[in-house]
């Protein structure tokens, strides 16, 4: 990530705050979009003087802005692997470390002129031109849904047709506007999605999808940062969590 990404990034997080507040960022995978929002009021309301503010993006990209100096001080991964790649670089405090949600990927199309995919082997099939995938550098649906396809043996098959995604919310995107034929991501994103994408099935033969969650080493708020993933296990933050799909570990 070039500098002047990171800056705006400070930049946009240090805003004013009342005075005697704490403020903490969490950086989240991107499925965790309307959860977080509606949980960190409710954090907020039971820690007065607390702030909490987010950054959403897929899970690769914000392993990346911490790496190189993010002030961040929560991050919350889609994967495992891109949790353990924090880990290896000292990105995360391992002592804080806890899974505490998990999520299915599924096979979605447009709820409406849907081409009716059944199974894998329909997206070889001449209706479906493009398949909207996440990056598997850089976002876990992507590495998921290689996973699935890599079992099925139809990867290569298909690579042609895929449209490569920036984060699991594009590909929902590109799926409700129609953009594609058929697109990976996880249940909960297609439930948000409503009556826009519909799912067509949910594959195997990939690895649980399992959401770890830690705290940054590099921040300046780690009790503060420990109490927002303690909040997570509390009953206001499960049902909402619940609500919009997501399982316990």
């Amino acid at each position: 990530m070039r500098p002047f990404h990171l800056l705006s990034l400070a930049l946009a997080l240090a805003l004013p705050l009342a005075a005697g507040a704490q403020q903490i960022t969490v950086s989240a995978a991107a499925s965790l979009t309307d959860a977080f929002k509606e949980i960190g009021p409710r954090f907020e309301a039971a820690r007065p003087g607390a702030v909490v503010r987010f950054n959403f993006a897929a899970s690769g990209v914000l392993l990346q802005q911490i790496v190189q100096g993010a002030p961040v001080d929560v991050f919350a991964s889609a994967d495992q692997e891109t949790m353990n790649r924090g880990a290896e670089q000292k990105a995360i405090d391992v002592a804080t470390r806890k899974d505490f949600v998990t999520n299915s990927l599924v096979l979605i199309e447009p709820a409406k002129e849907g081409v009716g995919v059944k199974t894998l082997q329909d997206l070889g099939g001449a209706s479906v031109k493009k398949i909207a995938i996440g990056k598997v550098a850089t976002v876990p649906v992507g590495r998921y849904t290689r996973q699935v396809l890599d079992s099925a043996k139809l990867w290569t098959t298909l690579e042609p047709k895929f449209v490569q995604a920036d984060s699991v919310r594009q590909v929902l995107d590109y799926v409700s506007r129609g953009e594609v034929e058929a697109g990976f991501v996880y249940r909960t994103d297609a439930a948000v999605a409503g009556d826009k994408v519909k799912i067509a099935f949910t594959p195997t033969g990939h690895a649980p999808v399992t959401y770890p969650i830690a705290v940054v080493s590099e921040s300046k708020q780690k009790a503060l940062a420990g109490d927002f993933i303690a909040f997570l296990s509390t009953p206001a933050a499960q049902e909402v969590l619940a609500r919009y799909g997501f399982g316990k570990p």
